[in-house]
């Protein structure tokens, strides 16, 4: 098995470079409107920006930003293919303007942005970013009514493009069941709040780079990939910023494409090409060995579990998981200097492979140790540890 992953270092509001309806799924995170670190990005591509934001007319600014990312929405659209999905990762901006304050709802605009351009939108999920700041208010404080809201969220805003996702021959039915995922993880990633991912978690090193990106954390965009597509999919970020998108894909056997305006973050790419076997399968052998943990609370609660996966042969709670294979990567070549091939091993990882019907019957308490996972759930107190 081998994907392939390209970056164009060129405008994401005119994609020439990718054809119509050969995209299966956009994950991204755009510059935030009226944020003040991306005013100059803003300004750079339309003066007209600056020149409001210097009169203080901030929604003639705010309106002018939105009308930029409305044309990568467009492309978005043209090169989804029919069922395909975006998901935009946006928060909205507080800014105080000529001594007002004020809240700017991106949210809001992209949504009817989406709309207009033909996007079906779906649920929504409010990702929650607990601040560390003492103080969990802004303006006068205790004396009402002056102090405002701090804003601890983001959106991941969701839209396909036309009806449901066909999957119709058998070939893309079992490919489809080889990517399920956990019945645990389906029940926490589609909640519509995400409270357990904080926004310091990343697999790319930080970096003056990641400083002026949009980066989301790798953990975000390798969940949405995960949840919104099969494996061999192409995935497109047309902000790639330092390619969180694209070392997500890379993690879950995925093609990507990233089309990215700043040439500074070339070196990016850099750090997905070197050493990042090993962390990305990290990631791969954590939702095993997460799994295991949860299989071992689940049965010391007395609940059983009657499936089992076929290529690992562990424990699954429905049926729709017995295929499912999480391919390890064993290769990243660099063909050119802007294009990735990567291999995966597609045999089950050997230390999640056990006799596991004999450690249930003999209850055998020797643990699994997945190299490179992190420790698993802890067990419940007098539990035996049957993996």
């Amino acid at each position: 098995m081998r994907t392939e992953h390209n970056i164009y270092f060129s405008d994401a509001r005119q994609m020439p470079v990718i054809e119509d309806a050969c995209v299966d799924l956009v994950v991204t995170s755009p510059p935030y409107p009226m944020i003040q670190m991306w005013d100059e990005l803003f300004s750079g591509l339309d003066g007209r920006i600056g020149e409001a934001l210097a009169g203080c007319r901030s929604p003639e600014a705010f309106e002018g930003m939105h009308l930029l990312l409305d044309a990568v929405w467009q492309e978005c659209y043209r090169v989804l293919r029919p069922g395909g999905l975006a998901c935009i990762n946006i928060g909205d901006a507080t800014r105080t303007v000529d001594g007002e304050f004020a809240l700017y709802p991106n949210h809001a605009r992209i949504l009817q942005a989406l709309g207009r351009i033909g996007f079906t939108a779906l649920p929504d999920i409010l990702w929650r970013k607990p601040s560390n700041a003492p103080n969990k208010f802004m303006g006068s404080g205790m004396l009402p009514a002056g102090a405002y809201v701090t804003l601890e969220h983001e959106y991941i805003l969701i839209a396909r493009k036309g009806g449901k996702r066909i999957f119709a021959s058998a070939d893309e039915k079992q490919n489809r069941r080889a990517s399920a995922l956990f019945w645990e993880e389906r029940n926490s990633f589609f909640s519509d709040v995400w409270m357990d991912l904080r926004g310091a978690s990343q697999v790319l090193k930080a970096s003056e780079a990641r400083q002026r990106s949009a980066a989301f954390p790798f953990v975000v965009a390798y969940r949405l990939v995960n949840m919104f597509s099969v494996q061999g999919d192409v995935v497109l970020d047309p902000f790639w910023g330092t390619g969180t998108t694209t070392a997500a894909a890379v993690a879950s056997g995925r093609n990507s494409i990233g089309l990215e305006i700043d040439a500074g973050l070339k070196n990016s790419l850099d750090q997905i090409a070197n050493g990042m076997p090993e962390r990305l399968n990290g990631h791969i052998e954590n939702r095993l060995a997460q799994h295991i943990g949860f299989v071992e609370e689940r049965m010391a609660a007395g609940k059983p579990i009657k499936h089992r996966n076929r290529p690992y042969g562990f424990p699954v709670v429905t049926a729709q998981e017995k295929e499912l294979l999480l391919p390890g990567v064993s290769d990243i070549q660099r063909p050119s200097t802007a294009c990735l091939t990567v291999d995966y091993n597609t045999s089950p990882q050997a230390a999640f492979c056990r006799d596991w019907e004999a450690l249930l019957r003999d209850g055998n308490p020797e643990p699994v140790a997945a190299p490179g996972a992190r420790k698993p759930r802890g067990t419940a107190s007098g539990q035996r540890n049957l993996f």
